[in-house]
């Protein structure tokens, strides 16, 4: 086994919406009940950074909780059952959008509500981690780099100043970072999650970790197979057909790494 595993687990929505962006609320507290029951330990993005200096110790196998967008629902439906767990999850959020519904392309039909400050405040006191999802929800790679830069410090001003507490962490709208946007992004924050599908190794680069996206694992048999270590041919599987609808959609540039509305 080469290392301990972390599964940095992707969630958007989590509602009845239907779609791959959103996980109803009773699969949801089964994949968190699914996670308690396998003892698998929940950490967060700086014990994963801490491991890799040498400062925190990491179980052969354990998982982090993401959540890009700051959904309303993820107050109303996620958090109450990760707090009966102990789960301790971080949210991406894009600021501009705080508050108000989402208005970036992709976006669910009728647009989706995001938490507002106050709330956010609130469960930032509680132990939610929040990290940047930008200001706007663009493609960073579209961009201009002084319009990059300024989605990455301007969103994470505000976080800071809106909570009082550090903000550490990023994800990238859409998955899309290159070479460029990543190396910025590293001048700003101290990780970066992407929607490669894939389990976090050692060896993995802090600047462009990969996730497992839940909707793959909807199925309380599956998961709880994964959980056991018993799920490398169904995440092989997921991951060569990801590859070649990436070759399909764009075969000019071989296979991409990103994957669904991030």
């Amino acid at each position: 086994m080469p290392g301990p595993l972390v599964d940095i687990l992707m969630y958007h929505s989590v509602s009845n919406r239907g779609g791959a962006t959103a996980i109803a609320p009773a699969v949801f507290a089964a994949q968190m009940a699914a996670i308690a029951e396998a003892g698998v330990p929940v950490i967060t993005l700086d014990d994963l950074l801490a491991a890799r200096e040498g400062r925190h110790d990491l179980a052969p196998r354990s998982v982090i909780l993401t959540f890009d967008d700051g959904f309303q629902d993820f107050a109303d439906a996620a958090w109450p059952v990760m707090a009966k767990h102990g789960f301790r999850p971080i949210v991406y959020l894009p600021t501009a959008f705080v508050g108000r519904a989402e208005g970036w392309r992709g976006i669910a039909d009728p647009p989706r509500a995001l938490m507002g400050w106050g709330t956010i405040r609130a469960l930032a006191k509680e132990g939610v981690a929040f990290g940047s999802h930008t200001v706007h929800h663009p493609d960073l790679t579209a961009m201009t780099a002084a319009e990059v830069e300024a989605e990455l410090v301007r969103s994470r001003a505000e976080i800071e100043n809106r909570i009082g507490q550090p903000c550490r962490h990023f994800a990238p709208p859409y998955g899309l970072a290159n070479a460029g946007v990543r190396a910025r992004i590293a001048e700003s924050y101290h990780s970066s999650v992407g929607t490669r599908l894939d389990e976090a190794a050692p060896a993995s680069d802090p600047f462009d970790l990969p996730r497992i996206e839940m909707f793959y694992f909807t199925d309380p048999a599956r998961w709880r197979a994964h959980l056991a270590g018993r799920g490398a041919a169904w995440l092989a599987l997921r991951k060569g057909l990801r590859a070649i609808k990436a070759r399909v959609s764009n075969p000019w540039q071989g296979l991409a790494s990103g994957g669904g509305g991030a």
